[in-house]
């Protein structure tokens, strides 16, 4: 809370909780005062009306509470005193017992961890391509897969705009077990700078665009790629002369016809003229080595193991991302 709030904030808090709690008090004691109206016989009077009547003769009266009813209100205010003494509430006091959200969500997750932790301790010591191609490793893989990775990669990990496809072998940093795994582990951070001013005006670009789309084979003007070609030379310190990419730095392979943006002239001369800014989140706070290791070797039999996702297989994984979506919304 401090990071986005003053201490006034916290002040106000107990300020709102001590006026409430008093004008229940208040309220109540006020309350347990009134009584029955009796007449000079002894008897009770009728009682006064809040002025509600439905069908005709049905009253709505303004009686006092009953004793035990009363009582019970005080112990409810009793109570809150008492929880706000124990568990955080009043302002940003932590409690006599110091819990905090934070502290069960970790207590869980290292009970959690020390359960499990066999298990992927086992799979740990195995080689990532023997990982991946064991059934009950693939399983748990893909609940990680779906728990962690789909919502950028999708629920069939073929990505989407800006996130690459998993299933293929078109690999920004390097396809082998031990990058993807440092790529989990240590996350990716790829910056295409704006080239449009290096390369010249408007035309230039689109010359240029015009020469990359001739680097895959794919319709483009030759005589607006011949004149594109020079000036290409302003990417080859990250594409290279060829233009096939540098995996050290995450530079896309221009000579294939896979597109994360996108393959059309204006998607490429969008990209030459604004640069592109893609971050993959590092996973070493979030998974512990044996579940990075565990998924790492999924997401490589992805595209190994001469696997194409059977449609079975897709329904399976569409049911399971439907299930994950419903536990995480209750």
């Amino acid at each position: 809370m401090a990071d986005f709030f003053s201490e006034w904030w916290s002040i106000g808090i107990a300020v709102v909780v001590t006026i409430s709690i008093l004008a229940c008090a208040l309220l109540l004691w006020s309350q347990s005062h009134v009584k029955v109206k009796v007449g000079t016989d002894g008897k009770p009077l009728p009682a006064e009306t809040t002025g509600h009547v439905w069908d005709a003769d049905l009253m709505e009266q303004n009686n006092p509470l009953p004793k035990w009813w009363q009582w019970m209100f005080y112990l409810t205010i009793v109570f809150s005193i008492g929880y706000l003494v124990v568990y955080p509430g009043f302002g940003d006091r932590q409690g006599t017992f110091g819990w905090s959200q934070v502290g069960a969500y970790e207590k869980e997750m290292k009970a959690g961890e020390e359960q499990y932790a066999k298990i992927f301790d086992k799979y740990l010591a195995m080689d990532l391509k023997d990982v991946s191609k064991d059934p009950a490793a693939k399983e748990i893989g893909q609940r990680l897969f779906l728990n962690t990775c789909a919502q950028c990669h999708g629920s069939d990990a073929q990505g989407g705009k800006g996130y690459p496809n998993l299933t293929d072998t078109d690999w920004l940093y390097g396809g082998d077990p031990e990058v993807i795994k440092t790529t989990i582990t240590e996350g990716r951070h790829g910056v295409m700078p704006p080239m449009g001013a290096a390369i010249g005006g408007d035309e230039d670009v689109k010359n240029v665009a015009n020469y990359v789309l001739s680097l895959s084979g794919a319709a483009h003007d030759p005589i607006k790629a011949a004149l594109g070609k020079p000036k290409f030379a302003a990417c080859a310190a990250c594409h290279g002369a060829d233009g096939k990419g540098n995996q050290a730095i995450g530079a896309p392979n221009l000579t294939d016809k896979t597109w994360l943006y996108g393959g059309s002239i204006d998607t490429i001369m969008e990209t030459i003229n604004k640069g592109r800014n893609n971050q993959m989140p590092a996973h070493k706070d979030i998974l512990t080595k044996g579940k990075i290791h565990l998924l790492a070797a999924y997401v490589w039999g992805l595209s190994n193991n001469g696997a194409k996702v059977s449609a079975a297989e897709m329904d399976s994984v569409k049911q399971i991302a439907a299930g994950t979506d419903v536990a995480q919304s209750k």
